[in-house]
This record gives C-alpha cells, sequence and structure tokens, in this order.
C-alpha cells in the first residue's frame, strides 16, 4: 500500500529529542526559543510565538487581538475544522464564505459579500499549501478595518509574489502534526510584525506571564514542548529539500495523469509558490461515486484521502443554511493523492498508472 501520508522522523529527529529528554529542559526552554529564532528566517524575522498546536495558535491569536462575544469572523467551510473552532472559542459568530473552484481556497468576493459592521476578522486558509488571495483579501482588511488571521497550517515555506505566507496579513499561524510538511509530533506557532501583539501572545501562552507568578492577563497553558521544539528544529533544516520533493512529484503526477479529462488537476496561481502538503484532483462525475473511485484505488494499493467529506457549514457543531455551492462541489468530488516526500518515481509511477487504468475502466463502463 502507498500511503496517503507518511509522516517520518529521520535519526536527527531522534537523537535531537533524546538530547531534550537528557537535559532536563522539557517545556518553552531554550529549544523553544531556538526554534522561534531559526523559524523567523523563514517568514522575513518576523516575531514567532510557538505554542502547543495550530489550533491554539489560531485561538490564541484572536484572543489576543481582543475579538469575542459580538464579533463575526469570516473562514470557509472547506478546511479543517480548527480554522471554525477557533473562532468560536473565542465568544464570535463563525461565518461562512465560499471558495474559488480552482484553487479551493477563500474567495475575496465571498468574503466582501459576507462583511457585516460585526465582523471582526478574516481568517483565509492556504488550502493544501497553495497560497490565499491574500492582495484582494489584504484590501477589503484595510478598507473595513478588519484583523487579516493566516491559516497557514498546511504552507511551511509557501510564497506568493516572493513572499512567504504568514508575513502577509496581521499574523499568521502554523501547525506541526505529524502529517504536515514540517512536523514536531505536535505543536503550533504564530508569526507577526507587530511587537506589542507577540508580546500579548506570550503572555496568553503561559498563563498570563511574563516573570515567574507575575500574572498580568488571564490566561492558559499553550506553552510548546522542547522535545517537539528539538525535533521541529531539526525538520526545519530539511523543509527546503522536503518542498523541493513534494514539488517535483506533484509535477511528474500532472505529467503523468494530464490526457485524462476525466480529472481536474490541481492548479498553481501565478505568483503562487505552492508547497503541496495535499496533491488534490477532482473526480467527473463521467466516473462515477467519488468515493467507489477511492476505494478502488485503495483495492490496487494506492492510499487516498478526502479533505474534506463534510464541508463545516454542513456538519453538525456549525450547521447552518448558508448557500456556499462551490464548497459543496469540492467536498463531493476532491481526492487527494500520495505526493509526500518519502515517494520514490516508481510509486509515482504505480500512482499514476492506477489512476489511469481506472479512468479509462470507468470510461468505457459509463
Amino acid at each position: 500500500m502507498i500511503p496517503v501520508a507518511a509522516p517520518r522522523l529521520d535519526e536527527t529527529d531522534i537523537a535531537a529529542a533524546v538530547r531534550v529528554l537528557r537535559s532536563g529542559h522539557l517545556v518553552q526552554g531554550p529549544e523553544v526559543a531556538a526554534f522561534e529564532d531559526e523559524f523567523a528566517h523563514l517568514v522575513d524575522g518576523n516575531h514567532c510565538v510557538a505554542v502547543n498546536s495550530g489550533t491554539s495558535a489560531l485561538w490564541l491569536t484572536l484572543l489576543a487581538l481582543g475579538i469575542g462575544l459580538g464579533d463575526e469572523v469570516i473562514v470557509p467551510s472547506f478546511t479543517f475544522a480548527g480554522t471554525a473552532a477557533a473562532a468560536r472559542l473565542t465568544g464570535a459568530a463563525v461565518v461562512f464564505a465560499d471558495i474559488t473552484p480552482d484553487t479551493f481556497c477563500l474567495d475575496p468576493d465571498a468574503v466582501r459579500a459576507a462583511i457585516t459592521p460585526r465582523t471582526a476578522a478574516v481568517i483565509p486558509v492556504h488550502l493544501f499549501g497553495h497560497p490565499a488571495a491574500m492582495g484582494d483579501l489584504a484590501a477589503l482588511a484595510q478598507q473595513h478595518q478588519l484583523a487579516l488571521v493566516e491559516d497557514a497550517a498546511q504552507a511551511h515555506g509557501a510564497t506568493l509574489n516572493g513572499r512567504p505566507v504568514g508575513t502577509l496579513g496581521t499574523a499568521g499561524c502554523f501547525s506541526f502534526y505529524p502529517t504536515k510538511n514540517l512536523q514536531a509530533i505536535e505543536g503550533g506557532l504564530i508569526t507577526t510584525a507587530d511587537p506589542a501583539l507577540a508580546r500579548t501572545l506570550r503572555l496568553l501562552r503561559n498563563q498570563g506571564m511574563e516573570e515567574r507568578y507575575h500574572h498580568e492577563i488571564v490566561g492558559t497553558n499553550g506553552r510548546m514542548s522542547d522535545v517537539s521544539a528539538a525535533i521541529a528544529r531539526s525538520q526545519l533544516r530539511r523543509l527546503p529539500a522536503l518542498n523541493a520533493r513534494r514539488r517535483a512529484n506533484a509535477t511528474d503526477l500532472s505529467e503523468r495523469l494530464a490526457n485524462l479529462p476525466e480529472l481536474s488537476l490541481p492548479i498553481t496561481a501565478a505568483g503562487a509558490g505552492h508547497v503541496w502538503h495535499q496533491y488534490t484532483v477532482r473526480i467527473s462525475t463521467t466516473l462515477g461515486d467519488r468515493d467507489t473511485f477511492a476505494h478502488n484505488l485503495q483495492q490496487a494499493g494506492i492510499g487516498t484521502g478526502v479533505h474534506y467529506p463534510v464541508p463545516l457549514h454542513r456538519s453538525p457543531a456549525y450547521a447552518t443554511a448558508t448557500d456556499l455551492p462551490h464548497t459543496d462541489a469540492a467536498a463531493a468530488q476532491v481526492l487527494s493523492l500520495p505526493v509526500h516526500p518519502g515517494l520514490t518515481p516508481a510509486q509515482i509511477e504505480d500512482i499514476a498508472r492506477a489512476v489511469t487504468t481506472l479512468a479509462r475502466a470507468s470510461e468505457c463502463v459509463a
């Protein structure tokens, strides 16, 4: 079986973790500080605040911006639940906006239509490693005096017009979950050019303290462990090479699948530096049911993923009557194929061959 994702820790990652375990400095210590300093090089020197998860990164950022009860936060429905949960956990109302069908990212026109006098923030998601339309979204945020918080959980190292994600809004939020382009077993990080915001975030993650037992504000425990930070530092050194491998795998797949009109292949918009967290295609109705196609690929030894089969606006926790046609269509049609850096050229060939064989067989049946 070729897995759709293959989290890997190499010997340098393991050695880094063991070194920390033997040091006695286990939480919010020198490894965390070093990781924050090193990650800053990836985001043009912005302030970096490490926390314990990507969801915490989003939640604490909204809290630090003063967003809460009475406010509205615009988010895509076609995303992982943490994006919306972070807003809801502040007490703010979540407002869902539709995506663009080509990149699966938040549609600036849909955001414009969703803005009300209560809107306080917009959270665009750089979905699957492709940067959102930050130029148009930043213009809207400036016009309406909104916070613009980037959900970059899937986009470590992605760029837009040469600028790294995490530097394109008020703040950027990253996740280091095991399947991400850069993993730390678990963890998150916030980037911002605003020193005052960074200081508030540091207080919030550590029970409101900068000095031990002196609580300046009400905070929480959002600290990153030094074990996670050590692994993240080790992985960060390999991130450019790992992303380059993902890009090469995506290019190879696209070339091999280019002659299948039944598949809509992922695109890279002008100016976007895609990092291919996922390689996500659309399955045409001419191939029948998406889930059946995925099952048949599984039987052929090719792992797949559906990100995401139930859009948030249709889930019990967030159900609304909002009409999001592009989101609903994507949820019914998308299928992610393996693109991770652990793939060999032979496995890329196997993936393309299995997809092509099944597509042609389905076409003949139809």
